[in-house]
């Protein structure tokens, strides 16, 4: 709930501007490839608008339900509150998690219509699960740092955020390669261009920089239990999963736009800078405005008591 409603907003542009973006908004290309028109049905502006409200609203009633949900139960233990986050977690992890493939189908891999991938999705959502829980792993720090959520988030939380980092670390390069692999193998002409695109110039620069950096690197790095209970390392290395998931973002984008070479522009990094200025405001605001815990769950006892 924290910030959907704004990024909801912030969406209005690509949908403004979507002529601008997605080649199969040309009817005039529609109407000279039988590709195109094959995938008018569900590549269509209205259809493409309708879906995008369709992800948002699940998005956002899912994660009010829960939010609203969770306040309640501050305000006094009450089973109901937490047999009612139960039944909607359950589903709402399935749902989310289709919705979000679908969305990463619209929103980036129609960027080239003529191109797709069924792993597509699934290497989307590793990626950005990954940067979760590296924020998280930023905001905890950064909350220690002032002195709050000391005893409820200990260094071993912090430990299993590790390891979700190294899991998530994992199950992104196997999607990536899965993806490239197959691919690779089949060697069919209208596959292999994406990956063509990103070879030329200098995307190869940066196409090696992801293999390392967002793979190898935290991959050897997280391998060892002392990076996972030790702060700063555990911080470094969270900053530095952002920003390899910030190239990673980049890096599927801008080779449609720029297919020989990419040179980065101040805007950006002004546009990640101001979208992301935008949430982490809307995030401390909403963040401070309620308990930092979740003081009547009947499991916070046995979090806090957590040992690896």
């Amino acid at each position: 709930m924290i910030s959907i409603p704004i990024m909801a907003i912030l969406f209005l542009p690509i949908i403004l501007g979507m002529h601008d973006l997605y080649h199969w908004t040309h009817e005039e290309a529609v109407a000279n490839d039988e590709l195109l028109q094959k995938k008018e049905v569900y590549l269509n502006a209205v259809f493409f608008t309708i879906r995008a409200i369709v992800y948002f609203s699940i998005w956002f009633l899912l994660a009010w339900t829960l939010y609203r949900t969770s306040l309640k139960q501050d305000e006094g233990h009450n089973e109901k509150y937490t047999e009612k986050m139960k039944k909607i977690s359950a589903p709402g992890m399935v749902i989310f998690a289709l919705t979000f493939t679908f969305a990463a189908f619209d929103w980036l891999m129609s960027l080239d219509p003529h191109w797709y991938s069924t792993i597509y999705g699934l290497y989307v959502y590793a990626g950005s699960f990954l940067s979760f829980i590296a924020f998280m792993v930023i905001i905890g720090l950064a909350l220690r740092k002032k002195g709050f959520l000391t005893d409820a988030f200990t260094v071993e939380h912090y430990h299993d955020l590790g390891k979700f980092l190294f899991g998530f670390t994992i199950f992104w390069g196997y999607m990536g390669f899965s993806q490239y692999f197959l691919i690779w193998y089949a060697n069919i002409p209208e596959e292999t261009i994406w990956y063509a695109h990103r070879w030329e110039g200098n995307w190869s620069i940066l196409t090696m920089v992801l293999v390392f950096g967002h793979f190898v690197v935290p991959f050897i790095v997280l391998m060892l239990r002392s990076v996972k209970r030790n702060f700063t390392t555990l911080k470094i290395l969270a900053y530095w999963i952002l920003l390899m998931h910030f190239i990673d973002l980049y890096w599927l984008v801008f080779p449609t736009f720029s297919k020989h070479g990419f040179v980065f522009s101040w805007i950006d990094i002004a546009t990640f800078l101001a979208i992301g200025g935008i949430f982490l405001w809307y995030f401390w605001y909403k963040y401070f405005g309620a308990a930092m815990v979740t003081i009547n769950d009947p499991r916070l006892q046995k979090s806090m008591e957590l040992v690896n």
